[in-house]
């Protein structure tokens, strides 16, 4: 590598893991000059240390953890239960043209339908509690988990499976050594979607269930007491949540790959 090709490719790096918290900077200068210049009614937009004083409180009293607690908890249930029958179900739908004559075109058709279109129908099935909001966002997980391992088993070469039958392969041996290694970036994909899709069918079961304790009971409780503080100091915890679960999926996700391909 060139010498002095070296500091400017530190330098990019630099910037590049700056730019996040430039444009963080930025929303928090703009919200502050909002209140302080009074350009929103101050009703409707608490100052940052407003709400950094109520996290504050939140924290020393352990409601605000609890909160976390209890929405996280349902999230990963859900999420492993319905990333695992919808990896169970793509590779059947993907090792078998019979199964995905029958089963293909309804499970296309139910991807059409909207995701809190189920709500009602769960909240019937499994009431309005923690059954219900587990229920939910497993649904929600599973579709695209599902369509994802489905296509990642479909679109391995057919030059692969004519060699595995070739060397006499049998069906686990061409699962484990070539179809799971060769769908495995789609798997990944339809695990760091289907973790996003979970993440918001948390929030909105909280939202639109029996009110529980979780972080959107709390957006509740705030909305009806027009607690902007709270209110506020919800919104940034579930973006917080959200993003460390993006930023955590796509290192995995480099991480695992990388070892795979070494």
């Amino acid at each position: 590598m060139n010498a002095k090709t070296l500091p400017l490719r530190r330098l990019s790096r630099v910037t590049q893991s700056w730019r996040p918290c430039a444009a963080f900077s930025i929303v928090l200068l703009i919200w502050l000059a909002a209140w302080r210049f009074g350009w929103v009614d101050p009703r409707f937009l608490p100052s940052p240390a407003s709400v950094a004083s109520r996290a504050v409180a939140e924290l020393t009293a352990g409601t605000l953890v609890f909160d976390v607690g209890e929405s996280l908890r349902r999230n990963l249930t859900g999420f492993a239960i319905g990333a695992s029958a919808g990896l169970f179900l793509g590779l059947v739908l993907g090792f078998s043209r019979t199964a995905e004559r029958i089963v293909g075109p309804t499970l296309m058709a139910f991807r059409q339908i909207a995701l809190f279109a189920w709500v009602p129908l769960l909240s019937v099935w499994f009431g309005g509690g923690d059954a219900g909001k587990i229920a939910f966002i497993a649904v929600a997980t599973s579709q695209p988990m599902v369509i994802n391992t489905w296509r990642g088993v479909r679109e391995i070469p057919a030059a692969y499976r004519e060699l595995s039958d070739v060397l006499l392969f049998s069906r686990v041996d061409f699962a484990r050594l070539v179809a799971l290694p060769g769908a495995l970036p789609a798997i990944f994909t339809g695990l760091h979607t289907g973790l996003i899709y979970a993440w918001l069918a948390t929030l909105g079961s909280e939202l639109f269930l029996n009110v529980t304790p979780g972080i959107g009971g709390r957006l509740n409780e705030a909305s009806q007491l027009f607690d902007m503080d709270l209110l506020f100091l919800g919104i940034i915890v579930l973006g917080g949540i959200g993003l460390f679960y993006n930023s955590s999926a796509l290192w995995l996700e480099t991480w695992i790959l990388r070892k795979r391909t070494r």
